[in-house]
Protein backbone atom coordinates (compact mmCIF):
# COMPACT_ATOMS: atom_id res chain seq x y z
CA UNK A 1 0.00 0.00 0.00
CA UNK A 2 1.75 3.58 -0.93
CA UNK A 3 2.00 5.91 1.84
CA UNK A 4 2.67 9.71 1.96
CA UNK A 5 4.82 11.25 4.80
CA UNK A 6 2.69 13.44 7.21
CA UNK A 7 3.58 16.28 9.23
CA UNK A 8 3.88 13.99 12.54
CA UNK A 9 6.79 12.16 10.66
CA UNK A 10 4.85 9.25 10.60
CA UNK A 11 3.75 7.28 7.38
CA UNK A 12 0.17 7.74 6.50
CA UNK A 13 -1.55 5.07 4.17
CA UNK A 14 -3.11 6.01 0.93
CA UNK A 15 -6.55 4.57 0.84
CA UNK A 16 -8.72 2.74 -1.82
CA UNK A 17 -11.21 5.04 -3.44
CA UNK A 18 -14.97 3.61 -3.22
CA UNK A 19 -16.41 3.60 -6.84
CA UNK A 20 -13.56 4.68 -8.32
CA UNK A 21 -15.08 5.27 -11.95
CA UNK A 22 -17.60 7.74 -11.06
CA UNK A 23 -14.82 9.72 -8.24
CA UNK A 24 -14.44 12.74 -8.85
CA UNK A 25 -12.16 15.64 -6.86
CA UNK A 26 -12.05 19.20 -7.57
CA UNK A 27 -8.63 20.57 -6.20
CA UNK A 28 -9.17 24.94 -6.04
CA UNK A 29 -5.63 26.27 -5.54
CA UNK A 30 -4.91 30.47 -3.76
CA UNK A 31 -2.64 31.97 -6.55
CA UNK A 32 -0.58 33.84 -3.27
CA UNK A 33 2.74 31.97 -2.40
CA UNK A 34 2.35 30.11 -5.64
CA UNK A 35 5.61 28.09 -5.07
CA UNK A 36 3.98 26.41 -1.87
CA UNK A 37 0.41 26.41 -3.47
CA UNK A 38 1.69 24.62 -6.41
CA UNK A 39 3.60 22.48 -4.43
CA UNK A 40 0.67 21.32 -2.14
CA UNK A 41 -1.63 21.02 -5.16
CA UNK A 42 1.07 18.87 -6.75
CA UNK A 43 1.26 16.99 -3.81
CA UNK A 44 -2.29 15.94 -3.50
CA UNK A 45 -2.89 15.50 -7.68
CA UNK A 46 0.16 12.92 -7.11
CA UNK A 47 -2.02 11.47 -4.16
CA UNK A 48 -5.16 10.50 -5.92
CA UNK A 49 -3.36 9.35 -9.23
CA UNK A 50 -1.56 7.14 -6.24
CA UNK A 51 -4.98 5.79 -5.57
CA UNK A 52 -5.50 5.06 -8.56
CA UNK A 53 -7.62 8.23 -9.50
CA UNK A 54 -7.72 9.34 -13.36
CA UNK A 55 -6.46 13.02 -13.98
CA UNK A 56 -9.71 13.29 -16.11
CA UNK A 57 -11.67 12.69 -12.62
CA UNK A 58 -9.19 15.35 -10.95
CA UNK A 59 -10.34 19.09 -11.79
CA UNK A 60 -7.86 21.77 -10.94
CA UNK A 61 -8.94 25.16 -10.52
CA UNK A 62 -7.15 28.52 -9.82
CA UNK A 63 -8.69 31.43 -7.37
CA UNK A 64 -6.74 34.61 -6.38
CA UNK A 65 -6.61 34.23 -3.33
CA UNK A 66 -7.13 32.09 0.18
CA UNK A 67 -10.31 34.10 1.14
CA UNK A 68 -11.70 33.36 -2.89
CA UNK A 69 -11.89 29.87 -2.25
CA UNK A 70 -14.71 29.54 -0.39
CA UNK A 71 -16.92 30.84 -2.71
CA UNK A 72 -15.47 28.67 -5.72
CA UNK A 73 -16.00 25.50 -2.68
CA UNK A 74 -19.30 26.89 -2.92
CA UNK A 75 -19.90 26.99 -6.26
CA UNK A 76 -18.86 23.41 -7.05
CA UNK A 77 -21.35 22.07 -4.64
CA UNK A 78 -23.99 23.91 -5.79
CA UNK A 79 -23.24 22.26 -8.85
CA UNK A 80 -23.12 19.10 -7.17
CA UNK A 81 -20.17 18.63 -9.42
CA UNK A 82 -17.46 16.47 -6.98
CA UNK A 83 -16.97 13.63 -4.54
CA UNK A 84 -14.49 15.97 -2.69
CA UNK A 85 -12.95 19.41 -3.16
CA UNK A 86 -9.33 20.08 -1.49
CA UNK A 87 -8.86 23.92 -0.74
CA UNK A 88 -4.93 24.27 -1.54
CA UNK A 89 -3.84 28.14 0.15
CA UNK A 90 -0.89 29.23 2.32
CA UNK A 91 -1.26 32.58 4.43
CA UNK A 92 1.61 33.48 6.45
CA UNK A 93 1.49 36.18 9.14
CA UNK A 94 2.74 39.21 8.57
CA UNK A 95 2.54 42.47 10.39
CA UNK A 96 -0.83 43.36 9.85
CA UNK A 97 -4.23 41.68 11.31
CA UNK A 98 -4.77 40.92 7.75
CA UNK A 99 -3.52 36.82 7.93
CA UNK A 100 -6.16 36.84 11.12
CA UNK A 101 -9.01 38.26 8.73
CA UNK A 102 -7.79 35.94 5.90
CA UNK A 103 -7.91 32.68 8.57
CA UNK A 104 -10.67 33.11 10.20
CA UNK A 105 -13.09 33.80 7.29
CA UNK A 106 -11.76 30.79 5.34
CA UNK A 107 -12.14 28.62 8.33
CA UNK A 108 -15.40 29.90 9.23
CA UNK A 109 -16.56 29.52 5.33
CA UNK A 110 -15.02 25.58 5.14
CA UNK A 111 -16.99 24.66 8.74
CA UNK A 112 -20.10 26.70 7.13
CA UNK A 113 -19.86 24.38 3.67
CA UNK A 114 -19.04 21.01 5.46
CA UNK A 115 -21.68 21.76 7.91
CA UNK A 116 -24.05 21.30 4.91
CA UNK A 117 -22.84 17.79 4.49
CA UNK A 118 -23.40 17.77 0.60
CA UNK A 119 -19.46 16.93 0.03
CA UNK A 120 -16.48 16.75 2.31
CA UNK A 121 -14.36 20.32 1.71
CA UNK A 122 -10.94 19.05 2.88
CA UNK A 123 -8.81 22.17 4.59
CA UNK A 124 -5.40 22.34 2.73
CA UNK A 125 -4.59 25.78 3.56
CA UNK A 126 -1.12 26.53 5.37
CA UNK A 127 -1.51 28.85 7.95
CA UNK A 128 2.19 29.23 8.94
CA UNK A 129 4.29 32.51 10.83
CA UNK A 130 6.95 32.34 8.13
CA UNK A 131 7.90 31.42 4.33
CA UNK A 132 10.51 28.36 5.95
CA UNK A 133 7.49 26.71 8.21
CA UNK A 134 5.71 26.42 4.74
CA UNK A 135 8.07 25.05 2.57
CA UNK A 136 8.68 22.01 5.12
CA UNK A 137 5.12 21.48 5.24
CA UNK A 138 4.80 21.80 1.61
CA UNK A 139 7.32 18.89 0.38
CA UNK A 140 9.88 19.50 3.18
CA UNK A 141 11.17 17.49 6.31
CA UNK A 142 7.43 17.76 7.96
CA UNK A 143 5.57 16.23 4.23
CA UNK A 144 3.17 17.86 2.20
CA UNK A 145 -0.36 19.25 3.27
CA UNK A 146 -1.17 18.59 0.64
CA UNK A 147 -1.04 15.23 0.07
CA UNK A 148 -2.19 15.00 3.86
CA UNK A 149 -5.62 16.29 2.43
CA UNK A 150 -6.35 14.43 -0.84
CA UNK A 151 -5.93 11.26 1.92
CA UNK A 152 -9.14 13.26 3.95
CA UNK A 153 -10.76 14.08 0.90
CA UNK A 154 -11.06 10.26 -0.08
CA UNK A 155 -11.57 8.74 3.38
CA UNK A 156 -14.45 11.63 4.04
CA UNK A 157 -16.09 10.84 0.34
CA UNK A 158 -15.80 7.14 1.16
CA UNK A 159 -17.61 7.73 4.37
CA UNK A 160 -19.98 9.47 2.93
CA UNK A 161 -20.64 6.78 0.14
CA UNK A 162 -20.64 4.47 3.39
CA UNK A 163 -23.35 6.37 5.24
CA UNK A 164 -25.23 7.07 1.71
CA UNK A 165 -25.34 3.17 1.06
CA UNK A 166 -26.40 2.39 4.50
CA UNK A 167 -29.79 4.89 4.57
CA UNK A 168 -30.86 4.30 1.29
Amino acid sequence: MATVLNTNGAELPIPEVRNKDNFKCAILTAAWNPEITHALRDGAVATLRSAGVNDDKILLYDVPGTVELVNAAATILRHKECDAIIMIGCVIRGDTPHFDYVCQHTVQGIATLNAKGEAPVIFGVLTVENLQQAIDRAGGVLGNKGSEAAVAAIEMSNLHKQICTAHS
